[in-house]
């Protein structure tokens, strides 16, 4: 591949099958890998809270539910938009900090009121192409997210057809997401590749490398509705084939771990892992997301923890 030295978004390059024939993954390294963040001594006190507040910004909050009303993504809104209550906002010495989750994530038909309450202030990211299994027809997926642009999102995350990645059609997968990135116009596309479903990291590897080559702005683990979700292992995976990508063509490609990150300690390894694999830049929402909707509640109870020693029921810090 060439090299690209001048970075806006991720640009398309050509499928280079030899290279995808040829990425292997070492499963028991990346195993070791894992385990090591998971074992290790955690920051503590002042840093584990700047840490904690940090993530906040990077949080794509969420709501994916069939008893999704305009209601609920009014007050889902409004929360990503003030995450944290105002006596702890001034305990922690924020008033000056435009404090905020990364985006607010949602089906289509709650862009709408999403749009009302934003007016622009944060990033709406709209699930797409039959969310959460794909089956739907192409036509009908790529219309979908030309309606969700029209909406008003500037972010849609699509589903891959997984199908593609277990019998090794890349060209097909490669066309697919080609297809998705150009409806996107200017909105950026998160390609999601359902993970729990891929059977292996090597095959997790190859659709990581093959979103990216068709332009995907960031690859995410999971829809959060499969079995198993976001895992160290996986994002490791993940974030070491974003970390050869750059090398290889000068493209920034952001990443998402979804699905089961409900704790501040879970966050906490994924901020360790983003740092300690891609760097600092790789700390900002532009390059990172976590896809969560009970996150934030656990952060807020750590958070309130610091600042006055006693630990707050989960419903004193309730999601719409």
């Amino acid at each position: 591949m060439s090299i690209i030295t001048d970075f806006k978004r991720n640009e398309a390059v050509p499928l280079d099958l030899g290279w995808i024939n040829h990425i292997h993954v070492n499963k028991s390294a990346a195993d070791r890998r894992a385990a090591s963040l998971a074992n290790r001594r955690t920051v503590k006190k002042e840093y584990q809270a700047a840490w904690l507040v940090k993530a906040i910004g990077l949080i794509d909050l969420t709501t994916l539910s069939g008893d999704d009303t305009p209601g609920r993504v009014e007050r889902l809104c409004r929360k990503a938009l003030r995450p944290l209550r105002a006596d702890l906002v001034e305990a922690l010495g924020l008033q000056d900090v435009k404090l905020a989750t990364g985006a607010v994530c949602v089906y289509h038909e709650m862009i709408k009121p999403a749009v009302e309450v934003l007016q622009g202030r944060l990033p709406i990211a709209a699930v797409s192409t039959g969310f959460p299994a794909g089956l739907t027809s192409m036509e009908t997926k790529v219309r979908e997210i030309e309606l969700s642009v029209a909406a008003g999102a500037s972010e849609i995350d699509i589903v891959i057809t997984r199908q593609h990645v277990l019998t090794g059609n890349w060209q097909a997968l490669y066309d697919e997401m080609l297809a998705y990135r150009k409806a996107c116009g200017e909105a950026h596309v998160k390609a999601i590749l359902a993970t729990g479903e891929l059977v292996t990291l090597e095959n997790v590897a190859k659709a990581s490398w093959v979103c990216m080559m068709a332009g995907a702005d960031f690859i995410k683990t999971s829809t959060g509705k499969e079995p198993v979700n976001a895992t160290i292992p996986v994002s490791l995976t993940m974030v070491r084939a974003i970390r050869e990508y750059h090398e290889q063509t000068g493209f920034k490609i952001g990443y998402k771990p979804a699905g089961g990150v409900g704790t501040a300690k879970a966050a906490l390894q994924y901020l360790t892992l983003m740092k300690e694999e891609l760097g600092n830049e790789w700390l900002e929402p532009h390059l990172f997301r976590i896809g969560a909707s009970s996150l934030l509640t656990d952060i807020e109870r750590q958070l309130e923890h610091y600042v006055t020693g006693n630990y707050s029921a989960a419903h004193r810090h309730a999601q719409p």
